[in-house]
């Protein structure tokens, strides 16, 4: 840790901080961010002001990017000037034209701006302080005490001297989760996007929540960002490459835009175990490992994206993958082959006015005659990730109904290693997607906004997958395993999708979200969920309702 932040100190030291206009990053919120991306998608050409295959962005890009929407024609129904207006006001300090202020401010004091429940604004600095609620309650058939979630907090961001931006989250929650994650934060020992819990009741979780970063420009086309958050790539609702179902970990992010090629790297410390008491995390110095990622986006045309990446994880910090812009598998190699290192590329075509498709592809391992089944068919070091997927904005014709249509498959193996503390987890969570590997999904989504405040989703999810009988034996699925220690009596070969003990999960969540004011939001959803699996004597089946009130808080999915 110590050696990261030397690394950062020593790179703000280095280069002089640009005089240029500085935002925060906008924590990433699928809702939030599908809002900004339906847009771009619907004019059927890249936007001038950022690449979306890595999120979040940046508060004064997204407001570039609105500044160009704010004369288009095509933003002609009730709800795109509401979306549109609800994105201004949340960034409206950067805006060129800035939105009005509240008809009705609190004290003369308090949400001068629609946005903001108290800022303030001159030459030197800038700060927006908001106060962070969920509230949420509901029933789950078969089960008496009732779900909830209970979290208060405080989010502030701002800047100084128009050069260095900064964003701090804290929240403290009490959870009693639906019954399937309960139990997957208990077999992980972590609570997916939180990590640290202690037990509140007899099935709750309670944890604190504390993310943050600062952010400036080195040069007019570099801009660094040093945080304690999470990143996602990709277009898609989920990531095969890196995603935000893990805890958030500390990290430097460089990202360098020219012409059009946008190449970021993130340097990262990661926890790579946990200590346990009693079966849930306890006090200790916990084993750490270091995690370094660079992807390069290339625009070819106006319409198509694609970006090449490469990760390594590490169980030891290596000065070498500090180089940004070097081949990490050439300094592994020279290293002698001791850490994790994957690659591949992701892509999103805007083909059509309101269409798009997107995929990714990750490489775990590469043998030739095994890959292209020269040597045999289906071999345990065919390890690799895919995703494709399609959107369609406004779909039939008909205004604000957006639908997405996803499929994910990794092979077994994929994300294990062979080394302790290398696999592609973060505090006992995998870094992509939460079945880890060993799967197939297919996800649709269905977005409608028939009236300018109400938000209506519907999201059907299938997976496919393989579980292991017992800890001893690796079927492939589970990514905190040895892949050399299998006892499967497989062998290299024949080692297909779905091994061990087959698993199907049906699963339907409906939510409609009314935003009352800016950021403050009622939900209410219904889940139901269905796991047939070769070991039960019957499906397990959930049915979950709850009623939710959210302020400054993305609305939470329980969507695996």
């Amino acid at each position: 840790m110590k050696k990261n932040l030397l690394l950062a100190f020593a790179l703000f030291l280095l280069f002089e901080v640009q005089s240029f206009a500085q935002g925060a990053y906008a924590p990433f919120d699928r809702d939030y961010y599908h809002l900004i991306e339906r847009y771009e998608i619907r004019q059927g050409t890249m936007n001038p002001s950022f690449h979306t295959g890595f999120k979040p962005y940046r508060r004064d890009q997204i407001a570039a990017f609105l500044d160009s929407l704010s004369t288009s024609s095509k933003l002609t129904s009730r709800s795109d000037r509401q979306n549109l207006s609800y994105l201004g006001n949340d960034n409206w300090e950067f805006l060129n034209d800035e939105p009005e202020d509240s008809k009705t401010p609190i004290l003369k004091t308090f949400y001068r701006k629609p946005a903001d429940f108290f800022h303030y604004k001159d030459s030197i600095f800038d700060i927006h302080v908001n106060p962070v609620l969920y509230l949420s309650g509901g029933i789950e058939q078969g089960f008496e005490d009732a779900r909830f979630r209970n979290a208060r907090g405080i989010e502030l961001r701002g800047s100084v001297d128009n050069k260095v931006a900064f964003y701090t989250y804290l929240t403290t929650t009490q959870t009693l989760h639906p019954s399937w994650v309960g139990q997957y934060a208990r077999n992980n020992g972590a609570v997916p996007g939180e990590g640290f819990w202690k037990e509140y009741g007899a099935q709750g979780f309670g944890y604190f929540s504390a993310r943050g970063h600062i952010s400036f420009n080195i040069t007019k086309h570099i801009e660094a960002q040093l945080g304690h958050d999470r990143n996602f790539v990709g277009e898609g609702y989920r990531s095969m490459i890196l995603s935000d179902f893990s805890n958030p970990y500390l990290f430097l992010k460089l990202n360098t835009k020219i012409w059009k090629f946008n190449f970021t790297n993130v340097f990262s410390q990661m926890t790579a175990d946990v200590r346990y008491n009693r079966g849930r995390p306890t006090d200790g110095r916990y084993p750490q490992k270091w995690f370094s990622h660079h992807r390069l986006g290339i625009n070819l045309g106006k319409k198509l994206n694609i970006g090449i990446f490469e990760s390594v994880m590490a169980n030891e910090f290596d000065w070498n993958y500090l180089n940004p812009v070097i081949f990490y598998r050439w300094i592994e190699h020279q290293l002698g082959t001791p850490d994790k290192v994957m690659l591949g590329f992701d892509s999103k075509w805007n083909f059509s006015p309101g269409m798009q498709l997107y995929g990714q592809f990750a490489l775990d391992e590469f043998v030739f005659g095994e890959f292209f089944g020269i040597d045999g068919k289906n071999s345990l070091r065919n390890k690799h990730s895919i995703q494709a997927g399609f959107k369609y904005i406004d779909a039939f014709k008909i205004h604000n109904l957006d639908l997405q249509l996803e499929f994910n498959q990794a092979r077994p193996y994929t994300y294990q290693e062979k080394f302790e503390h290398q696999s592609f987890t973060n505090y006992r969570t995998p870094l992509t997607h939460p079945s880890g590997a060993n799967f197939r999904e297919a996800i649709a989504i269905l977005r409608y906004q028939p009236i300018p405040r109400l938000y209506l989703n519907a999201t059907g999810i299938y997976q496919f997958f393989g579980t292991d009988p017992n800890n001893e034996t690796n079927f492939g699925g589970n990514v905190l395993k040895n892949r050399l220690v299998t006892n499967t009596g497989i062998g290299l070969f024949g080692n297909v999708i779905g091994q061990g003990i087959e698993n199907k999960i049906m699963m339907g969540t409906l939510n409609a979200s009314y935003m009352v004011k800016q950021n403050v939001f009622v939900d209410l959803s219904h889940s139901y969920r269905r796991q047939t699996a070769q070991n039960l004597d019957a499906a397990r089946i959930s049915n979950v309702s709850q009623l939710s009130l959210r302020m400054n808080i993305s609305r939470q999915d329980f969507n695996y």
